[in-house]
């Protein structure tokens, strides 16, 4: 059995709906941010960096999401939540993931989190008034070029899907115009019909 370590709010809710999907024999550990148990010994013992989502495996633990959900797609091929048997494919679905982690939520984590890049409070500043720009323009691309439809990858289901939705949840938050993303949040419109991604919703609730 897998031990999924989450937090409301964050990109763990993807590789929750990942494990959903597939059906794997998993518990969820809340972790609470409010009180910094991020940070607390034991959880810095699971996971040295002190973020989430980490999973706890048979052969260790891992984190990073692109790494986790890629891993729950290859564990449960029966699950076609990944091409496997087309190089060119998987290393497309690889690339979308990517950039959702290195480009899409690092934006994002300016709005709260300006004191990883900077130490004056006028920089914090300066960062919140750049995210409406700077994850709106990494939502017009994926509006514009990633997100094929119905799905990501077009027809096919992946885990590029939860990962998408996930990161959807912030658009308002972030302050970006949700008019101009139709094809984005249809998409979040229609993952919230799955059975999974309502599941593991419901379970990360506050």
């Amino acid at each position: 059995m897998y031990k999924l370590y989450y937090a409301p709010g964050t990109c763990a809710l993807a590789s929750h709906i990942a494990l959903e999907e597939v059906g794997a024999a998993y518990t969820a550990v809340r972790i609470d941010f409010k009180t910094n148990q991020q940070n607390s010994p034991d959880y810095l013992a699971i996971n040295p960096k002190g973020r989430v989502p980490a999973l706890v495996t048979e052969r260790g633990v891992l984190t990073e999401t692109p790494a986790i959900l890629a891993y729950i797609a290859q564990s449960f091929p029966q699950a076609k939540l990944a091409p496997s048997d087309d190089p060119f494919a998987l290393a497309q679905v690889q690339a979308i993931t990517s950039y959702f982690c290195s480009t899409v939520h690092v934006a994002h984590a300016h709005r709260m989190r300006g004191y990883r890049w900077a130490t004056e409070e006028t920089s914090f500043a300066d960062m919140k008034r750049m995210v409406p720009k700077s994850v709106g323009a990494a939502f017009a691309l994926i509006e514009r070029e990633m997100l094929r439809g119905p799905w990501v990858m077009g027809e096919t289901y992946t885990i590029c899907d939860p990962y998408l939705f996930t990161l959807a949840q912030w658009l308002e938050g972030d302050g970006v115009d949700l008019s101009t993303l139709p094809k984005v949040i249809a998409h979040r419109q229609r993952m919230t019909e799955r059975a999974a991604v309502r599941k593991a919703v419901e379970e990360e609730k506050v």
